[in-house]
Parts: structure tokens; C-alpha cells; sequence
């Protein structure tokens, strides 16, 4: 790059701090709640409560002591626990979610006020009549037991469908169709005889295997907690620390801004939970650093979505599904832990290339060194901020429960919070945090809970396995095919149901059939559909996580979405790679040498995939180089050491050509990325 193009890229850096990070380059300032409201169903919440006010802070604190008081001293008798967690969940939502998205300023009218209590009632009902439930599964249940299952399953789809969307509604509507009538699927191998619509309502709302059952037990006893960590990370400062963090580390390299980017959305996505909004909240300030040091603004929107949704890939905290992964398992959380982290990393490292190739391509430096952190200035101030996630890694390698491991994270963090005064929590600031707290886990108990509808009904009539069987027969017995159709059903799943709700979905009815159809590896299988549950949200049409983005960096929406599914190609070849190489998710007997080295080869499949993609590898790239690459990224996946072999040469042979090819402006006119 000539002396004057250096020149003008550090002026751009220059000006990397002298704008707000709630500001567009322009001045405008990012509004982050309607930006949630427009691309995120969860946090269309009511801005306008008026007198009833005191009943959510109430209900919200309520339900957070309740879960912290569990958590430490032993969680309830199952159903009992449910019922709190869902019944004040629902109760919540109608208080706080309008009944259609654009009444979120007007009050709340006196119709959701009796469903509200109605929900709180139908919920608590299991617990005032424990006793003659539990005698009725014998004896039969009476009209009031079936009215109130019936009030609550229908008062539960309509909370899923204010809090979360309408889609996971109908799936859920669809399959409690199946259960009654077995028919509306005209195939002798789908059909079942049906069961009456008492038994249906009644087994969904009191038996442990639907709505109570393992999604909502995961739910109220680790989702909840780790929910609340997050939050607290948030509100204390910490998780600002995180990205002042990623930009010492990463800020001076080539395209700096955007891998420090994703590093911050990394470390903020994996205990958020949620992809829209970390890349809402995380976005509206790394993404016009991005546009101001010259990135483009799709690749500014595509970088922060694709890596806001990755974090609920990385350990320790994995987002929220994770935690449902180990009831599915049968595995404790280390292990999941330690199957995820080299995917993560994996997933990272080919956006990291991806960034890194995008700004060679534009001629985009890193950031000057005196304009950013000093590392070791950074964590000899403020390195005890590390202290939380280190409690939590630490109590689960010790052997403790997730549910342990989050109380000790929520304590620890609370303890790093009053050392500094900036991050001291007021009194005031802590009930605002407990209430946080249960408003942020609201859609998710919502969704879990009406996944439960769908693993019960699965349950009762066997739907599972023939949907199973559907899917080795239409794939032939072979399994590449099982693999591309399941991975179909988990991006159009995940399109419009969110990720935990979407793992229950796919973990019950997809993974077997990949397990016992094709012998893959437990782990592995549901690592697979959660990897790709999560991916829907930057996969277009529907790329939520991008329209968000692009709402920040006011650029073309669909454009975003396909520039981050380029970004995030990794996360549609790790996959296939840990199920054909379950090394990876450090399944089976392998040495450390075989580890690394299948590290190693998936590293250089990343970066062959990521140059070809981006258009860029030591030069812009011709298109016949740009099909080698991709071809040769692609046989690296393959667990065959001659496979391996043949594409390091031909991602060798393009770097010899590019490194001995004159500079590409006085050569020739590439083909554009």
C-alpha cells in the first residue's frame, strides 16, 4: 500500500473515538429499543405499565429470589418448581407484552389483567391440588382439574405467541392437531388412531413429560440463574471491560475494529442468550467503528450479527440450549463444555480470517497503538472483572452442578461490582437488576415451556420415530443426505422458533435418526442441530441477527444477511466436520497428536473455505482460484490423511502463484467478492 493510502486509513482511525457509540456516523442517534422491537419479538415489551407497575417489580423480584433461594438451598419437587417458574412467567408476559406489537406505549388493559391472574392462577393450581392430581392420574381427573388444563395449555400458546412469535405457536398448535386427530397426515407412516381432547389437554398440563417436563426443569433450574449472571454482567460494568479487553487484544492487527468486534460480541453473546439483541446492543458501538475505519457498511452489520450469534456456540455459558444438551446427553456440563470449545474456536477463527481477508482487500489497517488499551495496564486494573467466568469454569471442573456454578458467578460478580465505585451497585440499581433479571428469562420459559408441548405430544404418540424413519428413508440410507435434510429442517425451524425452544424441537425428533440411523456419535448429532437451530438467525431470508445489524449500520438488509452467512461460513462446515471426524468434539479414543493434528487440518479447510468466499487470499482472487480454494478447503474436512494432503497442495499451489503474481492493480481486474 503507498505511503499516501496509509496516510488516509490512519486519519480514519483517528477518528475512532470522537463518536458516541450510540451514534451513525451522521449523528443520528441508534434507537436500540425500536431497533428490538422491529427484528425482536422478545423485548416488544409494554413502555407505558401505569399503576400496575408495583405488581411487575413485584411478581419479577418474586420469581428471581425464588430462583436464587432453589438454586442454594435445593430445587422444589418438579412439578412444584415448574409451576412457579411457568405459572409467574405467564402472569409476567400478560402484564408485559401487549397483545399486538405496535400497543407497546398504551397501558394495560383490564382484559390482560384477569389473564395475567388467570395464568398465575391455572400455574399454582398444581400446587394448591398437588396431592389430587397426583391421585387423579389413577382415578381420573374432574371437570375443574380439565378446565384448568385447558385454560392452561391455551393461555401458555397465546404468552409464547406475544413473547416469542407466532411460528413456534403453530408448530405447537400442528402437533397437539396430531395428537387428536392422527390422520391429518394422510401417510400410513406418520398416521397414529388419535387420542380424545380431554387426555390430550390433561397429560400436556399435569404429566412430567410435556410442558413440565425436561425443557422447563432445565429451565427453572440453570437457564434462570445464568440468565441472571449475564445481567448482572451487564449492569455492573463487566461486561464494558470485555470490550475495552477485546480491543487491546485485537485493535492494532490488520482490520482491527472488526476483530475486536467480534471478540466483544463473542465474550457478551455466550451469556447473553440472545443473537438479536447482542447485536443490537453490542452493535450500535462497534458497528460505526467499523464504517469509520472504511469497512463496508454490510460487512460492518454482517460481522457483528455473525458473531453475536456465535457466542451462544462458545463455552463456558453456551447461550441457553446447552443446558437442556445435558438431560438429552445424558452427559454432565464439563463434558459438552469441552466437546463445544474447539467447534467455537473453529467458528471464530474462520470469521476472524474472513475479517482479516475483507480488510486486506479494502487496504484496512489496525488502529494506531496509543489509541487503544494497554493490555496489561487493562488487567492489572481491571483484570479481577475475569473473576466471575472464572468462578463458573472453576466450580464445574470441580465437579459441582451448573446450578451451583451460576449462583457461584452471580455472587462472585456481584463482589467484583463493589470494588470500583464506577461499577458499585446501588440499592436502587440492585432490585433493578433482580427485576432484569426475570423480565429477560420471560420468553425464554415461554419457549421452553411450549416446546415441552411438542416433546410430550412426540412422547404420546411416538412421532419421533417416525419422523426419524422419514428421514432415513428419504435420504436413501446415505448418510450425507440425512445430514443436508436435517440440517434443512433446523435452519427453517430456527426461522421463526428460538434456540432453545428449536434444540428441544430437533434434539427429539432429528438427532435420533442420526444416532441410531447412522451411528453418529451422541454429541455430536446434537451439537449439529443446535449448531445449526443457531445459525437460522443469519441465514437469509430470515436473518434476523443481520436486519438488526443492518438497522444499525443503514445498509441493505438481504445484502447483510448473505455477507454474514460468507463471514459465518464456518458454522455450515463444522458441522459436517465433527460428525465425520468426532475427534473433534474430542469423542471416541484419540491421542493428543490426532487432536492436533485434526485441529490443524480444519484450521487450513477454514482458511481455504473463508479466502474463497471473501474473494481474497495473498491477492484478490481469479474464479478459477477461487474454486480451488473452496475445493480444497472442502476435502480437508474429510478424515482421510491423502484427502488432507491433496488439499494443503492446492491451497499451497494458489499461494506460490498469488505471492509470485505483480500487484494486482497493475495486472489485472479481479473478480469483486
Amino acid at each position: 500500500m503507498s505511503r499516501k493510502e496509509n496516510n488516509e486509513n490512519n486519519q480514519n482511525n483517528e477518528q475512532l473515538n470522537n463518536t458516541s457509540p450510540d451514534t451513525h456516523d451522521n449523528g443520528e442517534k441508534v434507537n436500540e429499543k425500536e431497533l428490538l422491537r422491529k427484528y425482536d419479538r422478545e423485548s416488544n415489551t409494554r413502555s407505558n405499565i401505569g399503576k400496575w407497575a408495583w405488581v411487575v417489580t413485584f411478581l419479577a423480584i418474586y420469581l428471581t429470589l425464588f430462583h436464587l433461594y432453589t438454586g442454594y438451598y435445593g430445587t422444589l419437587q418438579s412439578q412444584i418448581q415448574g409451576a412457579v417458574h411457568v405459572g409467574t412467567a405467564l402472569g409476567l408476559i400478560y402484564l408485559l407484552y401487549p397483545a399486538k406489537k405496535g400497543l407497546h406505549d398504551r397501558g394495560i388493559p383490564w382484559y390482560d389483567v384477569i389473564l395475567a391472574f388467570t395464568a398465575i392462577f391455572v400455574g399454582y393450581y398444581k400446587i394448591i391440588f398437588f396431592d389430587q392430581i397426583l391421585n387423579a392420574r389413577i382415578h381420573g381427573y374432574e371437570t375443574l382439574d380439565v378446565l384448568v388444563a385447558i385454560l392452561g395449555v391455551l393461555l401458555l400458546l397465546e404468552a409464547t405467541r406475544r413473547a416469542v412469535g407466532l411460528p413456534i405457536v403453530i408448530v405447537a398448535g400442528f402437533v397437539i392437531l396430531y395428537a387428536l386427530y392422527g390422520n391429518i397426515i394422510p401417510t400410513q407412516m406418520m398416521s397414529h388412531r388419535g387420542f380424545s381432547f380431554e387426555r390430550v389437554m390433561t397429560d400436556l398440563w399435569y404429566r412430567e413429560n410435556a410442558i413440565f417436563g425436561i425443557p422447563v426443569q432445565v429451565s427453572s433450574r440453570f437457564i434462570f440463574l445464568f440468565l441472571l449472571f449475564g445481567v448482572i454482567l451487564v449492569h455492573s460494568g463487566i461486561g464494558k471491560f470485555f470490550n475495552d479487553l477485546a480491543f487491546a487484544l485485537t485493535g492494532r492487527f490488520t482490520g482491527g475494529t472488526a476483530k475486536a468486534a467480534v471478540s466483544a460480541s463473542a465474550m457478551q453473546g455466550m451469556v447473553s442468550g440472545s443473537s438479536i439483541a447482542n447485536t443490537v446492543s453490542s452493535g450500535s458501538f462497534t458497528i460505526p467503528m467499523m464504517k469509520r475505519a472504511r469497512f463496508r457498511p454490510e460487512f460492518a452489520a454482517a460481522a457483528e450479527a455473525s458473531a453475536s450469534t456465535g457466542g451462544q456456540l462458545m463455552p463456558p455459558i453456551m447461550g441457553a440450549a446447552a443446558f437442556i444438551m445435558i438431560e438429552y446427553t445424558n452427559t454432565d456440563y464439563t463434558t459438552i463444555m469441552l466437546a463445544a470449545l474447539i467447534p467455537a474456536m473453529l467458528y471464530f477463527a474462520g470469521i476472524f480470517m474472513g475479517a482479516h481477508y475483507e480488510a486486506k482487500k479494502q487496504g484496512i489497517f489496525g488502529a494506531p497503538k496509543e489509541m487503544l488499551p494497554n493490555t496489561w495496564q487493562l488487567l492489572k486494573k481491571k483484570g479481577y472483572m475475569l473473576l466471575p467466568l472464572i468462578a463458573i469454569v472453576s466450580t464445574l471442573f470441580m465437579g459441582f452442578t451448573p446450578q451451583r456454578a451460576a449462583l457461584m458467578g452471580i455472587l462472585v460478580a456481584f463482589g467484583v461490582s463493589l470494588i470500583s465505585k464506577e461499577t458499585r451497585m446501588s440499592v436502587r440499581k440492585i432490585f433493578f437488576v433482580l427485576e432484569q433479571g426475570a423480565r429477560v428469562a420471560l420468553p425464554v420459559i415461554a419457549a421452553v415451556a411450549t416446546a415441552g408441548i411438542i416433546a410430550g405430544v412426540v412422547g404420546m404418540t411416538g412421532l419421533g420415530g417416525k419422523v426419524a424413519a422419514g428421514i432415513i428413508a428419504l435420504s436413501n440410507d446415505i448418510q450425507l443426505l440425512a445430514l443436508i435434510f436435517t440440517m434443512i429442517a433446523c435452519i427453517i425451524l430456527g426461522m421463526g422458533l428460538p434456540t432453545t425452544a428449536n434444540y428441544v424441537v430437533t434434539a427429539t425428533i432429528a438427532a435420533p435418526a442420526l444416532i441410531n440411523g447412522f451411528g453418529v456419535e451422541v454429541l455430536a448429532a446434537h451439537l449439529f442441530v443446535f449448531y445449526f437451530g443457531i445459525v437460522a438467525d443469519i441465514t437469509p431470508p430470515v436473518c434476523l441477527a443481520a436486519y438488526a445489524g443492518s438497522g444499525i449500520a443503514k445498509s441493505n438488509p438481504f445484502k447483510s444477511g448473505l455477507t454474514a452467512v460468507k463471514l459465518a461460513i464456518a458454522a455450515f462446515i463444522i458441522p459436517y466436520i465433527f460428525v465425520y471426524n468426532p475427534i473433534l468434539v474430542q469423542a471416541g479414543d484419540h491421542s493428543i497428536i490426532m487432536l492436533l493434528l485434526a485441529v490443524v487440518t480444519a484450521l487450513l479447510g477454514m482458511m481455504g473455505v473463508s479466502s474463497s468466499v471473501m474473494g481474497y487470499f495473498q491477492r484478490k482472487c481469479y474464479v478459477w482460484e477461487r474454486f480451488v480454494l473452496i475445493a480444497a478447503g472442502l476435502m480437508l474436512i474429510t478424515p482421510n490423511i491423502y484427502i488432507d494432503l491433496a488439499g494443503i497442495l492446492m491451497i499451497a499451489l494458489v499461494w506460490y502463484l498469488q505471492t509470485r503474481r505483480p500487484d494486482d492493480k497493475q495486472s489485472y481486474e479481479p473478480v469483486s467478492a
